[in-house]
């Protein structure tokens, strides 16, 4: 295993390659064994001051009672009451994430139009799919390009999208259907904050020639400041997913999506291939963020540029592996935040003072860097 480190701005990307036959303990990690939760920087035992602890115990029955609806509606679904103010699981991370941690860059990442060119400056060699139209008034849509195959999609939400294939549907359905997309808010029944800023549009995409039943539909890579924790194939035609590592060796384990055990999918060398292409290409767009998702879809030539997800599953994502989610504890650091790297005043304050305390007296050091080929982007295109 050769460990390298790349830069780009002012955003250290520490990547590494790796051969075939290592070790499946991957940074700390038993893929197969049993799960052992740990946040870096985020430890159970830990002791604080007492003023500390007194402040994250009220800012957790503040915002407990500030946001009734969604805490009942978390323990509901992964049957616990969070902390909301000083989580230590996954799913903690992320309703933290939905409720205080307003970073203005989950906009630009949410927005489906802002973020292609997001990529485009970030990573212009990854192919980005073509937007051959887009505006706020779905009428003005020429009729000629819902007569042949596209994707139409609403630029502020997700599950806002229809495949127009042949013509079909015709262009008064989608018009119509688009119109109930810009009445929608996305974001407003989960608090997905990033969302709400974003002027509705409606765009018109080219449809790629997705590898559905040949390698997949999706690539899904998970990342943590700037590591690659674990990635995600999906194959929408045949119905099935399977977890990988980095180096494109799969995990066991199923999800939330198609949890049987009959629904993974496949595994040949040019998934593993892409894989690999996809977990080194992500970091260069996911920049030191500590969680997003970063997508590609799949075609039999190349990668092309997906979407990027701050809000994942809406914050509810669950795997059969535990070491999944564990993979994800280890490297979320929560004083890597935007709201922890902010300057406050007052009561807000007392607040990040008291969980950034947290964060370094649990010891904040990065965990090791978790192993993914460096490839170039020239390679995709060949």
């Amino acid at each position: 295993m050769v460990l390298s480190t790349c830069r780009r701005g002012a955003t250290v990307l520490r990547c590494a390659r790796v051969r075939a036959g290592d070790v499946r303990l991957i940074k700390g990690i038993d893929w197969l064994g049993e799960r052992q939760p740990r946040l870096a920087g985020m430890k159970a035992n830990a002791e604080l001051s007492l003023k500390h602890r007194i402040v994250l115990a009220a800012a957790r029955l503040v915002i407990t009672v500030r946001h009734p609806l969604l805490v009942a509606r978390f323990a509901r679904k992964l049957g616990y009451l969070p902390n909301p103010a000083a989580p230590q699981r996954y799913n903690e991370c992320m309703l933290w994430r939905r409720l205080i941690d307003h970073n203005p860059l989950f906009i630009t990442l949410s927005d489906k139009l802002a973020a292609k060119d997001y990529i485009r400056s970030v990573c212009p060699d990854l192919p980005v799919p073509r937007t051959l139209w887009r505006g706020r008034d779905p009428d003005t849509i020429p009729a000629a390009l819902l007569a042949g195959d596209v994707i139409v999609k609403a630029n502020h939400g997700c599950d806002m999208n229809a495949v127009v294939s042949g013509g079909q549907p015709d262009h008064a359905t989608i018009v119509r259907e688009a119109r109930g997309w810009l009445a929608k808010r996305q974001g407003r029944h989960n608090s997905e904050w990033g969302y709400w800023p974003i002027v509705p549009e409606i765009l018109v995409e080219e449809m790629l020639p997705l590898a559905g039943g040949e390698i997949a539909t999706e690539i899904k890579v998970h990342m943590c400041g700037g590591v690659v924790c674990f990635v995600r194939a999906e194959d929408k035609k045949l119905l099935m997913s399977r977890m990988f590592d980095p180096a494109g060796n799969p995990l066991p384990g199923r999800d939330i999506d198609y949890p049987r055990e009959d629904q993974a999918l496949p595994v040949t060398a040019r998934l593993s291939e892409c894989i690999r292409e996809a977990a080194a290409i992500a970091p260069r767009i996911a920049g030191d963020l500590d969680y997003v998702r970063v997508d590609f879809l799949v075609t039999s030539e190349r990668l092309f540029a997906g979407e990027i997800t701050v809000y994942t599953a809406g914050g509810y994502s669950t795997w059969s592996n535990p070491a999944i989610m564990t993979s994800i504890e280890q490297h979320w650091r929560l004083d890597q935040a935007d709201f922890l790297q902010r300057r406050h005043t007052g009561l807000a304050r007392l607040y990040a003072e008291a969980l950034l305390a947290k964060c370094r007296r649990d010891g904040s050091d990065p965990a090791p860097v978790h192993p993914a080929e460096k490839r170039t982007l020239q390679s995709l295109s060949s």
